[in-house]
């Protein structure tokens, strides 16, 4: 059939390249709308087929001011972007489904993405060697050639897959630096770039004028298989920029700065989309590098439309003068072209908010959480008001006489002292800072000054400098900062992610036992962005985040318990004492650094690294088989069982449900899915171990996540984890049938043997974090068919969804103590036999106590009070809960 908007084809280049122009809709709502929005739009014109997308889409979008926050509407994105711990599991899913169609009688081979699919593998190097970083990506390939094996098939059998070796970047750079187009060209038609990704990194994209977001693994196989994004038509929030920047302010102080505007505007869920004169300072890798922490502000991108700053970095890029000039003429041709000091093109926001730049000073965040925001002049107070507080997200109540304790140790024959506040782990990660070359050429030449002026780092510190592209050690090279770097510990480890994700060499034993001495809150400083309690080091309270200079001016002082206006870093030999303003390089010298030496070679250096790897890694064999030749003995690629059945599922209704656990606020997705390495007494580590691997053998749960029997073992493993039912953290439960304490995941298991159903009892912001698909895999493989909380994450609401578990939230103001649950009850919670999107329902929830030790004495009284319903209410979704609760109470309860 004819193409519904066919009258809007346009051309560019004399008419040899065709592009759907809503500019020809002669519709002043148009011009009206925020950048974002026109891309949106652009998207849903050129794929309106109307099965997926409509024609009413259309108009919805166009009409979003009167729409935002009400219309659902489809978004199709130009391609699908996978990091390889995500990427493992959407592509076993993806080869189980040829299994599947094949034992159907239909050819295997059918199926593929229809959407182009670039999966990156950057997420497997593990630090075995913290000084020898070539031993590292041995092992990564030693470890795991099972794995890139099945994704060297993947690259073969799967039609619009691109598998990005190891040891090239890590995955949101080389989105930044190798796959990012701006417009795309196919089958004679350009249109914008957008990109959906399983990384929370995604967003960095949206610096370039890219629209994209993070995703989950469900929902990335759904766009990979042609099924567009569906969202509510959102808000956009505008931010308009005005003000200059301090010259000691870093981009990271700028992100800390911003992410804490927005996130008290309460801009969860909306688009934020950038415009004034501030934006103009701001090069494209300042952009890029503000639009990645959106996430931690809980928007859903953070967008800087294509400008003169853009072209200009393109320029520096692998792109020529004749694609610059197509992309600038179709950007300006449909309106998606800026100029920030023009007033009169800034469109129509829901809000607008104003930041001021020149407010920005240096920041730090933590102990535990980003949102935490330190400034560092601040640092050394704020830090022993952490001692003195109560246990929280700010707190470690330290007792007034235990503040002082000093505990020695000796380390390579030397003795030293660890106090609370010391550092342990500095760790310089450039994964979020390679497009932006500034920042880490500031700790280079620091670092430089540093060493020039007699400073060292204490050797039992665990320092570590793990590039997130191969690219960032070739300018450090270049520049000459990298021997600096060197001198000080921060030797380059290898390539990947690994201090943010649990993968730190452990702390030598006599540090360890140090810390347990003293009871003592040790510190770990880094430039990613990812610091969960724990997350780093199970002995590591405090954790830091900070941009590359100051975690390497942390590292040189060895505590985070500082002054640096008052106090010195360090002493020479000399005796002279060293402050941080003595060393610390001037916004000029950086930049001047950054255009002699970085920008002009980095995309040389890449598209070179891309090709050597590509070459030594994927001279790999591997089968020619249409369907994937699955290994049984395999403990790294099992074909999961979600496709046994081929078959629509539907909601069912849950009778006689117990609780598998009692969860509070803020569970994150690190305490649901598994993450980091495989504790030696764990439920994943006796599978493991019953397929005869020893424990050097275990490798992470990430690197395992192609086999289901791993991950729904490491489900719930979390040494963080905080069940009431238990008396302490720790990823054990009450199987509450028999009374006794068990792992998790072995109480799911004899749940499910005994026929029972299971839901989840939690707080608020149930599954915030990281976008993973074990989040909701893991629960529903245990058998877990309802989580009722206060609020969820709402990406992780859709994961839910989209796994058949129900996400069932309770009324603002009411949870499980204002209803009084104690978790133990039995729940039941029936749905009508069909169900249709945003349908209002009145949804009986029926939680009767049961008890196994009822005393006979107390029998009458015991059925009295079950007589006594007291009704509440709470909701999913949009549909409405009654709880019946039949509260009783006896002497053994």
């Amino acid at each position: 059939a004819e193409h519904p908007y066919s009258h809007l084809i346009d051309t560019v280049k004399d008419g040899t390249i065709k592009f759907f122009n809503p500019q020809k809709l002669n519709d002043p709502r148009y011009d009206k709308l925020p950048l974002s929005i026109r891309v949106m739009l652009e998207a849903t014109i050129r794929n309106c087929d109307g099965v997926y997308t409509k024609e009413e889409d259309v108009q919805n979008i166009l009409d979003w001011q009167q729409q935002q926050n009400k219309a659902e509407v489809p978004f199709s994105p130009a391609r699908v972007l996978l990091q390889d711990f995500t990427g493992i599991p959407a592509m076993v899913d993806l080869a189980a489904m040829r299994d599947a169609v094949a034992k159907h009688g239909v050819d295997p081979s059918l199926v593929n993405p229809k959407c182009p699919t670039d999966l990156i593998v950057d997420h497997s190097l593990q630090i075995d060697f913290s000084k020898w970083s070539l031993k590292n990506q041995e092992m990564e390939l030693i470890r795991n050639k099972e794995r890139l094996q099945f994704f060297k098939w993947c690259s073969k059998a799967f039609k619009n897959v691109n598998v990005v070796p190891p040891d090239v970047g890590a995955v949101h750079q080389v989105n930044l630096e190798y796959l990012s187009r701006v417009v795309q060209l196919s089958d004679g038609f350009i249109y914008p770039d957008s990109v959906v990704g399983t990384d929370s990194h995604t967003t960095m994209i949206n610096g370039l004028g890219i629209l994209g977001w993070g995703v989950g693994g469900i929902e990335s196989e759904a766009v990979m298989l042609g099924q567009p994004v569906s969202l509510t038509l959102p808000q956009v929030v505008g931010c308009k920029l005005v003000g200059s920047i301090n010259p000691l302010t870093t981009s990271i102080d700028i992100v800390l700065g911003i992410t804490k505007h927005l996130r008290q505007a309460g801009i969860a869920g909306k688009f934020v989309e950038f415009f004034g004169p501030g934006v103009s300072q701001l090069s494209a890798p300042d952009r890029t590098t503000i639009a990645n922490m959106c996430p931690e502000y809980n928007a859903t991108v953070s967008f800087f439309p294509v400008d003169q700053v853009t072209l200009k970095h393109f320029k520096k890029t692998n792109f020529t003068q004749e694609k610059l000039e197509l992309l600038e003429s179709y950007m300006k041709a449909v309106k998606l072209f800026r100029s920030y000091e023009d007033p009169s093109e800034d469109p129509e926001y829901s809000e607008v908010i104003e930041i001021n730049l020149s407010s920005m000073v240096p920041y730090v965040s933590g102990p535990k959480r980003p949102q935490d925001r330190v400034a560092v002049g601040d640092m050394k107070e704020d830090f022993q008001s952490c001692l003195d507080e109560k246990v929280g997200f700010k707190g470690f109540h330290i007792s007034k006489e235990k503040q002082e304790i000093r505990v020695p140790f000796l380390h390579c024959g030397q003795e030293y002292q660890l106090a609370h506040g010391s550092v342990v782990i500095a760790a310089v990660i450039s994964c979020t800072n390679n497009c932006n070359p500034s920042v880490m050429l500031t700790a280079g030449l620091l670092a430089k000054k540093a060493v020039e002026a007699g400073l060292v780092v204490k050797p039992y510190i665990r320092t570590s400098l793990a590039p997130g592209s191969g690219m960032v050690t070739h300018y450090l090279s270049t520049s000459g900062v990298l021997p600096y770097f060197n001198q000080l510990g921060f030797e380059v480890i290898g390539y990947g992610c690994a201090t943010c994700v649990g993968n730190t060499a452990p702390l030598p034993e006599a540090v360890v036992d140090a810390i347990k001495q003293g009871d003592l809150v040790a510190c770990g400083v880094l430039s990613g962005n990812r610091h969960f309690e724990g997350r780093l080091c199970d002995c590591v309270r405090a954790n830091y985040l900070a941009s590359p200079p100051l975690v390497v001016a942390y590292a040189i002082a060895g505590t985070v318990g500082i002054d640096f206006e008052k106090e010195p870093l360090g002493v020479t030999s000399e005796g002279k004492e060293v402050f941080l303003r003595d060393i610390w390089p001037s916004r000029e010298e950086v930049q001047q650094t950054e255009e002699d030496t970085v920008i002009s070679s980095i995309f040389k250096e890449l598209r070179g690294r891309m090709k050597v790897k590509r070459f030594f890694v994927f001279n790999i064999e591997c089968s020619d088989s249409v369907v994937f030749p699955w290994d049984p003995k395999s403990t790294y690629i099992r074909s999961p069982s979600f496709f046994s059945r081929l078959e629509l599922p539907q909601p069912q209704s849950i009778e006689n449900a117990h609780a598998l656990l009692f969860l509070g606020d803020k569970v994150t997705t690190d305490h649901i899915s598994p993450a980091g390495s495989i504790a030696r007494v764990s439920a994943a580590a006796k599978y493991l171990l019953s397929k005869r691997l020893t424990p050097r053998e275990f490798n992470s749960y990430g690197a395992r996540r192609g086999n289901d029997a791993v991950m729904t073992r490491g489900t719930f493993a979390s040494i963080k984890l905080c069940n009431r039912f238990m008396g302490k953290p720790g990823p054990k439960t009450l199987h509450i049938p028999s009374g006794q304490t068990m792992d998790v995941f072995e109480a799911a298991e004899r749940y499910q043997r005994d026929g029972i159903p299971l839901i989840i009892l939690a707080g608020k912001d149930y599954g915030s974090g990281n976008s993973r698909d074990w989040v909701a895999k893991g629960p529903y493989l245990m058998g877990v068919r309802a989580v009722i909380a206060e609020s969820f994450e709402k990406l992780h609401k859709n994961q839910l969804v989209g796994m058949g578990i129900m996400p069932l939230q309770f009324l603002p103001g009411q949870n499980a103590d204002s209803l009084e649950l104690n978790g133990k009850e039995r729940f039941t919670i029936s749905l009508p036999d069909t169900l249709s999107p945003r349908q209002q329902l009145s949804v009986q929830v029926n939680a009767s106590f049961m008890s196994t030790h009822v005393n006979p004495d107390l029998c009458s009284t015991f059925h009295s009070l079950l007589a006594l319903n007291i009704n509440k209410c709470f909701v999913y979704g949009g549909w409405h809960l009654k709880i019946v609760h039949r509260n009783a109470r006896d002497s053994g309860e």
